[in-house]
């Protein structure tokens, strides 16, 4: 009962900041499910992409979309990109240790947050 309602919190957060700053739920969900629920890395990112599948941001993007906040263009350009890059990333942490892969993942985290705090 208790990691039902875990999950269900961690959706809810991941959910309200992804429309909200237009992140996706992954970087909530990710540290969520590991800090939180004891997931590891590799259960964690796999957990994540799952839940990214059928309705990540569709709503978000419908009330971004009404009010002309999309470029379609570049949207379906890099979803399309996305989805390569996708099996190309899920066959690499598939392949590394999942100690590299927690690491690779929180020292990218570092880098861009470093980079939105200091950066022009």
């Amino acid at each position: 009962m208790l990691n039902l309602i875990l999950f269900i919190l961690i959706g809810l957060v991941a959910g309200i900041l992804s429309g909200l700053f237009g992140i996706g739920g992954g970087v909530i969900i990710v540290p969520a499910l590991i800090y939180i629920c004891s997931f590891t890395q590799l259960k964690a990112q796999g957990t994540s992409l799952a839940v990214l599948l059928p309705p990540v941001g569709l709503l978000a993007f419908l009330e971004y979309y009404k009010k002309g906040d999309v470029d379609v263009k570049a949207g379906i350009i890099i979803c399309i990109t996305v989805l390569i890059g996708g099996i190309f990333g899920g066959k690499i942490a598939q392949a590394i240790s999942p100690e590299m892969l927690k690491k690779g993942f929180a020292l990218f985290m570092l880098i861009i947050s470093l980079k939105m705090l200091f950066g022009k």
